[in-house]
């Protein structure tokens, strides 16, 4: 048999269609609970966004450029040239005893300029939009699986109560930093005055371990530096069909 006719059949035993690799999702179940801490029912998150394996290296990564792009880059130094003064030349070139000087602005003198110092520059890493999602979707799989991610059936505040928000984070058992997810709907009619988004904010805010962010501004980084993910319902449903858009 030539080498040519074993290739022929060695190839002809290879199958024509290739298989995607299908991704496990890990299910999570939560207790959905309302303010006094009382158990309403159980509720199992969806696994396509809270059931992902955690990837710490995309994480880490997404974070360093979400860090970098906060800093402004307005640092600014003079080099030699800029620094104003310094035309004459300091003492002659020769007879003195000294090291030969051009200018009293060159970076060893007092007041001269900085070498290689700072200039404005922007920061920001290129991050694709996918990666970003995929980074998000770790960080609250991480949270689903260490089980840190809370749900309130609803924030009734009718007037702003900074006591009443303490006592309904104690009777839930919320402890250490807590990122509270709320959803904007301010220009929502059909919600009744009891659940006002200005109402929690403002009962909220005045704690220090909590921060409060909105459905659309979620992002890894305060995710992971926060020990808790609270929602509610309608931010977690919120949530769950914001992402499902993209998909």
């Amino acid at each position: 048999m030539t080498v040519e006719s074993t290739m022929v059949k060695s190839s002809a035993t290879v199958p024509s269609t290739t298989f995607k690799k299908e991704v496990e999702f890990q299910s999570h179940t939560i207790e959905r609970r309302d303010m006094s801490g009382k158990v309403l029912s159980k509720v199992d998150l969806e696994p396509s966004i809270f059931g992902r394996k955690v990837n710490a290296y995309l994480m880490h990564q997404v974070v360093l450029a979400q860090l970098a792009a906060a800093r402004q880059g307005t640092h600014s130094t003079l080099r030699q040239r800029e620094v104003r003064g310094g035309g004459a030349k300091p003492f002659r070139q020769k007879g003195t005893g000294r090291a030969r000087q051009g200018s009293t602005r060159a970076s060893q003198w007092v007041g001269g300029g900085v070498p290689h110092g700072p200039k404005p520059r922007s920061y920001e890493q290129r991050t694709p939009k996918k990666m970003i999602k995929m980074a998000l979707y770790s960080a609250v799989s991480d949270r689903a699986s260490e089980g840190r991610i809370a749900l309130i059936d609803e924030w009734r505040f009718a007037t702003p109560s900074t006591k009443s928000a303490l006592q309904a984070l104690d009777a839930n058992g919320l402890s250490g930093r807590l990122l509270i997810v709320l959803n904007d709907i301010s220009n929502d009619t059909s919600v009744s005055d009891a659940y006002s988004v200005s109402n929690v904010e403002l009962s909220l805010r005045n704690i220090p371990r909590v921060q409060i962010i909105k459905v659309g501004e979620l992002n890894t980084y305060d995710v992971l530096r926060n020990d808790w993910l609270v929602f509610d319902d309608r931010s977690m449903d919120a949530f769950i069909a914001r992402e499902g858009d993209k998909r």
